[in-house]
C-alpha cells in the first residue's frame, strides 16, 4: 500500500485479531475470528493484520480463512525476519486480493543485547534480508523496528532507511513496551521525517501500548507530526494493558477535525456494534466509564448535566450517540414480533447469519420470549452469539439436566448429554453447590477433568427475568481456555460454557493429532 493521494487521510490497521489476542483470556477460534474479521471489514479498516501464521497450525488456518473470505481490506500476516517466518507468512496471505507480508525486529540496544544477541550492523542485515524476502512473496511490505521508541535515534534511521531501500511500503515505529510520552514520541517521528531519505515515498505507521495510559494520546501526536498509518485494537485490547483504541483514535480525529484535519475511512456507525461483538467472543467485558463505548459513555446523572442536555445536548455532549451507532432507546422485540422484524435488528446489531442460522434464533427467539415480557437489544445480541458459536459439529451437547440444592441438602446434579456418534449418556454427581456438581458430572461423563480458574455470572439485561451469561475460564495441562454462555437459567449457561470447553479441548486434541504443529520458542512470541 503505497501512501493516499490525500496528504490528510489516515489508514487504519486493526491487529484485533493478532497483537490484540495475545491479551491473556482473548484467544479465538477461527469462526470467531472469521466473524470478527467481516466485522472490521464492515466498519472499514484498511487493513486487518489476521494473526502470525507461523505460531501455530491453527493460526495459519486463521489467517489463510480470512484472506480467502474476507475480501477490501488488506489482510496482513506478522513474521519476524528470518525465513521460516516469512515463508509462511506470505502462504498464508497469499490468497487475499491485497496481501501483506508485515517482518518485525527488535533495534532498541537493550533488545539487541539481552534478546538477539545482535551487534547493531547484524540487526540491519537482517532487516534488509527479512524486507527482501518478504518483498519477492509480495508487493507491500511492512517493516517495523520492534521497540522503536526505545531505540536510539541516528540507528532508527539507519535501519528504516536501509528498510526503504530495500523495499518497504509502510514503516511502522511501534512504543512496544508503552515507554513513550507525547512529546518524546512526536520527536520520534519529526526526527525520522527529517533525516531519513525516502520516507516521504512510503506510509508512516505508529504503534502504541498503553502500559501508561498514554497510547492514544502518543498516536494523536504522532500523527500531528506526519504519520499517516495508525495500528489498533477494537476496546483497545492487547498485551498487558493493551493498544491504541480503535474507537478512541477514530472518534478523536472525527470530533477535532478542526484541529487535526485529518480523515479516516470508518463508518463510525459500526463502532459499538463492533465493540459489544469482540466483547462476547472474547468474555473481556467493556468498563462502563470507557471512552466511546462504555456503557457511561452517553449517561447523564448530575442534575446540572441533565438540566443542560434537555436544553441543549452540546452543552454536556460533544459526539452525538447516534454516530457511532447507539441507539437513543433500546429496540424491544416481544412474542408477537415477526421474522423480518428479527432480521433486519440482527443485521443492525452488525451480525452474518445465513438463513439456517437465523432460523434458529428465532427458533429461539419465540422461546424466549414467551418467558420474558420484554426482549432486549442485548438477549438478541446473546442469542445471535450461541448460533455463531455452536454453529459447528461438537463432540457433546447438553440435552438435559437437574439439581438438587437447599439448606441441609447434598447438593447433587444429574446430567443427560448427547454425543455425536448419537449416543445418550447419562451420569451423577454431588458437589460444593449445584453448579459445581454438575461440572463434575459433566467430567464423569466426558472423562475429561479441567480446573476451573475463573468463574463470572452477570445478568445480560435488566428486570427479574433477564438472560444470566456464565463466563468459565479453565485450565487444562498448563493450556487456558474460557467460554461462555447464556440462559435464563444460570445454572444452564454455567453448564453450557463448560461443556464448550470440554469440546474445544476434544477438537484441539483431535486436530493435534492429525496435523503437525510447528514448534515456536515461547521467547521469540511477538510483543509489537
Amino acid at each position: 500500500m503505497t501512501p493516499s493521494t490525500d496528504p490528510n487521510r489516515v489508514l487504519i490497521f486493526d491487529t484485533t485479531l493478532r497483537d490484540g489476542e495475545q491479551s491473556p483470556g482473548c484467544s479465538m477460534n477461527l469462526n470467531e475470528k472469521l466473524e470478527i474479521a467481516h466485522a472490521l471489514k464492515d466498519l472499514g479498516v484498511d487493513v486487518i493484520e489476521a494473526g502470525f501464521p507461523i505460531a501455530s497450525p491453527g493460526d495459519f488456518e486463521s489467517v489463510q480463512e480470512i484472506a480467502r473470505q474476507v475480501h477490501g481490506p488488506v489482510i496482513c500476516g506478522l513474521a519476524r525476519c528470518n525465513p521460516a517466518d516469512i515463508d509462511r507468512a506470505a502462504e498464508a496471505v497469499k490468497e487475499s486480493s491485497r496481501p501483506r507480508v508485515h517482518v518485525f525486529l527488535a533495534t532498541s540496544a537493550i533488545h539487541r543485547e539481552f534478546k538477539l544477541r545482535m551487534t547493531p550492523e547484524e540487526v540491519v542485515r537482517r532487516a534488509v534480508e527479512g524486507v527482501k524476502r518478504a518483498k519477492g512473496y509480495v508487493d507491500d511490505v511492512e517493516f517495523s523496528p520492534e521497540d522503536a521508541a526505545r531505540t536510539e535515534l541516528n540507528f532508527l534511521s539507519e535501519v528504516v532507511e536501509k528498510a526503504i531501500e530495500a523495499g518497504a511500503t509502510t514503516l511502522n515505529i511501534p512504543d512496544t513496551v508503552g515507554y513513550a510520552v507525547p512529546t518524546h514520541y512526536a520527536n520520534v517521528i519529526r526526527h525520522l521525517k527529517k533525516t531519513v531519505r525516502g520516507i516521504d515515498d512510503v506510509v508512516l505507521s505508529v504503534h502504541c501500548h498503553n502500559d501508561l495510559g498514554l497510547a492514544v494520546a502518543n498516536t494523536l501526536a504522532a500523527l500531528h507530526e506526519g504519520a499517516r498509518q495508525v495500528e489498533c485494537t477494537i476496546n483497545g485490547i492487547g498485551e498487558r494493558a493493551g493498544n491504541t483504541a480503535l474507537e478512541e483514535v477514530v472518534m478523536a480525529l472525527r470530533t477535532r477535525q478542526d484541529f487535526y484535519g485529518l480523515t479516516t475511512g470508518i463508518n463510525t456507525r459500526f463502532l459499538f456494534s463492533t465493540s459489544r461483538k469482540l466483547s462476547h467472543v472474547t468474555g473481556m467485558q467493556v468498563q462502563r466509564n470507557k471512552a466511546i463505548v462504555g456503557q457511561n459513555a452517553f449517561a447523564h446523572e448530575a442534575g446540572i448535566h441533565q438540566d443542560g442536555m434537555l436544553k441543549e445536548r452540546s452543552t454536556y455532549e460533544i459526539m452525538r450517540p447516534e454516530d457511532l451507532g447507539i441507539p437513543k432507546t433500546e429496540l424491544v422485540l416481544g412474542k408477537h414480533s415477526g421474522r423480518h422484524a428479527l432480521r433486519q435488528r440482527i443485521v443492525d446489531l452488525g451480525y452474518h447469519l445465513t438463513d439456517d442460522q437465523l432460523n434458529k434464533v428465532f427458533d429461539a427467539f419465540k422461546a424466549l420470549a414467551d418467558r420474558k415480557k420484554e426482549v432486549y437489544d442485548a438477549d438478541i445480541e446473546a442469542l445471535a452469539e450461541n448460533q455463531l458459536h455452536n454453529s459447528s459439529q461438537k463432540m457433546w451437547t447438553l440435552q438435559a439436566f437437574t439439581c438438587n440444592a437447599g439448606t441441609g441438602t447434598l447438593p447433587s446434579a444429574a446430567v443427560c448429554l448427547w454425543r455425536s456418534d448419537g449416543t445418550i449418556c447419562k451420569d451423577a454427581a454431588v458437589g460444593d453447590g449445584p453448579v459445581d456438581a454438575v461440572f463434575k458430572a459433566l467430567d464423569r461423563i466426558t472423562g475429561t477433568h479441567i480446573h476451573v480458574v475463573d468463574y463470572r455470572i452477570r445478568a445480560v439485561t435488566i428486570g427479574t427475568d433477564a438472560q444470566g451469561e456464565a463466563y468459565v475460564e479453565a485450565d487444562h495441562g498448563g493450556r487456558r481456555m474460557s467460554a461462555r454462555a447464556v440462559s435464563t437459567d444460570i445454572v444452564e449457561a454455567s453448564a453450557m460454557a463448560y461443556l464448550e470447553i470440554i469440546n474445544r479441548l476434544v477438537s484441539r486434541q483431535t486436530r493435534d493429532r492429525l496435523k503437525p504443529t510447528d514448534h515456536v520458542p515461547q521467547e521469540l512470541v511477538p510483543a509489537n
